[in-house]
């Protein structure tokens, strides 16, 4: 295993400040499915996540961390769309298996609603949380910690910034943690597949170096796995 390191340097803001921007628009996507979903349309539902989500967005951007990377950009987005059609193939067999046989039918406006969600705006906002985030923050806590760092969670949180973390720098327990996270973001039938999912995403961060090929290949696979479920009828996958 090749183990990078966090590179030294200033920071505009700390881990415990950039929480927030990193945070708020994965909680408000998953706060108006969670808590309004009984209340609202398949339509409205979508429509209502991208009104307060992409605001969000746009809002917190100058806090997060680039999307590019050292590498060819271009080459990153090719390997993000190959990795994206891979990852669709790898969900549909591992969740396939647990998915219900029925699940809520699609007009073809709520078709259109999810492509630009799930194809433009999830990738986005995920990426940026889990491996931009949580991952590098996990490395910073690992690194102090196996230096012997006395509360090293705290020092990491409270006064280490994940824009020193040099990009594609990882640790096992950065790869591990951070793929947990975002499996427990899924529903638990699809866990096998978003750990597998969130393994894909790591090994693409530690190759390109950069989260332009993540978004890339998340954006994908939500897209290509929306037009299959729409195309073969298997509500219950999604």
């Amino acid at each position: 295993m090749n183990t990078l390191t966090a590179t030294a340097g200033s920071a505009r803001e700390s881990n415990k400040d950039l929480l927030i921007p990193y945070v708020a628009p994965y909680l408000a996507f998953v706060a108006i499915a969670s808590l309004l979903g009984g209340y609202l349309t398949f339509e409205w539902n979508y429509v209502l996540r991208l009104l307060f989500v992409v605001p969000l967005l746009i809002f917190y951007w100058r806090s997060y961390v680039p999307l590019r990377g050292p590498k060819s950009p271009l080459i990153s987005g090719l390997a993000g769309a190959f990795t994206g059609i891979l990852g669709t193939v790898m969900w549909v067999v591992l969740v396939k298996p647990f998915a219900p046989s029925e699940g809520v039918h699609w007009s073809q406006a709520g078709l259109g609603l999810r492509l630009a969600t799930a194809g433009l705006v999830v990738p986005v906002f995920e990426e940026l949380l889990m491996r931009g985030y949580v991952l590098r923050l996990v490395l910073q806590w690992d690194l102090l910690r196996k230096a012997g760092a006395e509360d090293a969670f705290g020092k990491a949180f409270h006064d280490s910034s994940i824009e020193q973390v040099e990009a594609g720098s990882w640790t096992l327990a950065a790869v591990v943690i951070s793929t947990v996270v975002f499996a427990l973001g899924h529903q638990v039938r699809e866990w096998p597949a978003a750990l597998a999912y969130g393994l894909l995403m790591a090994a693409l961060w530690i190759n390109r170096k950069d989260l332009l090929s993540c978004v890339v290949a998340h954006g994908v696979t939500n897209i290509a796995l929306t037009l299959y479920i729409w195309n073969t009828k298997q509500w219950g996958i999604w």
